[in-house]
């Protein structure tokens, strides 16, 4: 990622219900627009409430750990900056918050394309490792969100963030809107075999391809970050050990 920095830093982007989003790139997948951020907290149970405040009111948002160690909160995805700024007008000043950011979508296409069926084989392209390797990214974010509760539920608000939010918020931070649930997740993006694994993508358990139940994004040396259950910390776990509890199903790149 060009502005791997900067996006690492604060650019955790989330669906605003009802606004518009950015030109779809693959089924299902699109690139984020414009988005909105609120509060520099020190503690996670300020950015906690401010969240749960928002998602009670309908507001797709959720908080994230900045690399300052402050928590923030992000929310929306809008076509325009004068959107989002007139949306951010009238929702901090509903809460009193004093200010806000608008966070501006990448430049740079990041979602691969579904590879199209073909009869002859097809020799595996090498994937260029770089600085700005957004499989890489996605998987350092997701280390970053190790430890933490998360609120998860909108409406119905419960102790922590469901597995496929969890993976929905880091690739929102990284840029990329992904559908909502594991069931969903898994029918976009490029299919990937467990021996080629790599950071970023999405790993999936369950009964079947039709029965997805849990999705986790792939960290390197075995290993997944992912949300256990409702209330639980996000945790990093080994991927054959966690196949004992559910079987492995599949995965999933959407990065080039």
């Amino acid at each position: 990622m060009v502005l791997r920095c900067f996006i690492l830093a604060s650019c955790l982007l989330v669906v605003f219900a009802g606004s518009g989003c950015a030109t779809p790139v693959a089924g299902g997948i699109s690139k984020l627009g414009f988005s909105i951020q609120v509060g520099a907290f020190s503690e996670v149970d300020n950015a906690e409430r401010l969240t749960s405040k928002l998602q009670n009111q309908g507001v797709d948002a959720f908080y994230f750990k900045k690399e300052s160690g402050l928590f923030a909160v992000r929310f929306g995805d809008f076509p325009t900056r004068q959107a989002a700024r007139r949306a951010a007008k009238k929702i901090v000043g509903e809460h009193g918050i004093d200010s806000f950011f608008i966070a501006p979508p990448l430049k740079r296409s990041l979602v691969v394309e579904k590879e199209p069926s073909s009869p002859l084989p097809v020799e595996k392209p090498i994937r260029k490792r770089s600085r700005d390797d957004m499989g890489a990214i996605a998987a350092r974010t997701a280390e970053r969100f190790v430890g933490i509760p998360y609120l998860w539920g909108g409406n119905t608000v419960v102790d922590g963030m469901d597995c496929s939010g969890f993976v929905r918020a880091v690739y929102n931070l990284c840029g990329v809107n992904i559908p909502r649930t594991s069931a969903e997740q898994f029918r976009v993006g490029r299919s990937v075999g467990v021996e080629d694994l790599d950071d970023g993508d999405l790993v999936f358990f369950g009964t079947s391809d039709e029965r997805i139940s849990h999705v986790g994004i792939y960290v390197g040396s075995n290993r997944f970050v992912h949300a256990p259950r409702r209330g639980d910390e996000i945790k990093i776990t080994p991927l054959q050990g966690f196949g004992v509890h559910k079987k492995f199903v599949g995965a999933r790149r959407y990065f080039n």
